[in-house]
């Protein structure tokens, strides 16, 4: 629960994570968009916030329940990490934005001629694939400038709902399962059923939004 927090509340500035930084310096290159820093809040930040505080206190409720299971014992076996462990994944990081770019410019011809052709309630229910894939990397490939709101909209909210559904969607979710020795299976479990009863509803909110397109 606590991923999925985190995986949709990184996403509201351009420090936040990957995704965030690659989707507003694409959308930059439109400037009726008005793709600054807080584009991103000002685009999702109506319903990223309150799902914020809805996984958050799941988040808190599991903990709890927990504690009284005498499940919490994990914390004792995780390990400090040093500095040049930090600034061997901040080089990753950049490293990996780099190339992100140059996926995105790669997929530029497909782009155009094919995904903005699908409706924004496609595109919805197709990011769904963010629950294997990493999102930023999805978003490099599918996010054009020329794009919808509605559409680019679709996109983000598909990838970041369905990015907590399974470990390889997010990066917090593979920090987290590589800590605590979570198993796919176990994440899947939960993850799975949870994450799509939240994408359902999270689709009938967003409806009058898709259909404006």
């Amino acid at each position: 629960m606590a991923c999925f927090a985190i995986g949709l509340g990184a996403v509201l500035t351009p420090v936040g994570e990957p995704l965030a930084t690659i989707v507003i310096g694409k959308l930059a290159k439109n400037p009726t968009l008005h793709a600054d820093f807080f584009y991103m809040i000002r685009t999702l930040g109506i319903y990223i916030i309150p799902g914020i505080f809805v996984f958050g206190l799941m988040a808190v409720w599991f903990a709890k329940k927990g504690k009284k299971d005498g499940t919490d014992s994990e914390e004792e076996k995780l390990q400090p990490e040093t500095y040049p462990d930090i600034v061997f994944r901040a080089l990753k990081i950049f490293l990996f934005l780099i190339a992100l770019n140059l996926l995105g410019s790669g997929f530029k011809p497909i782009i155009d001629a094919y995904v903005m052709q699908i409706p924004a309630t496609g595109l919805y229910w197709l990011n769904m694939c963010s629950a294997i894939l990493d999102n930023a990397t999805l978003a490099s490939a599918e996010i054009s400038p020329h794009m919808a709101q509605g559409q680019i909209v679709a996109i983000l909210m598909g990838l970041l709902i369905s990015g907590g559904m399974m470990i390889p969607g997010n990066i917090p979710n593979i920090i987290s399962a590589s800590k605590l020795k979570i198993k796919s299976k176990d994440w899947i479990k939960l993850g799975v059923p949870f994450g799509l009863l939240v994408m359902v509803i999270y689709f009938l909110i967003l409806l009058p939004t898709l259909l404006a397109v």
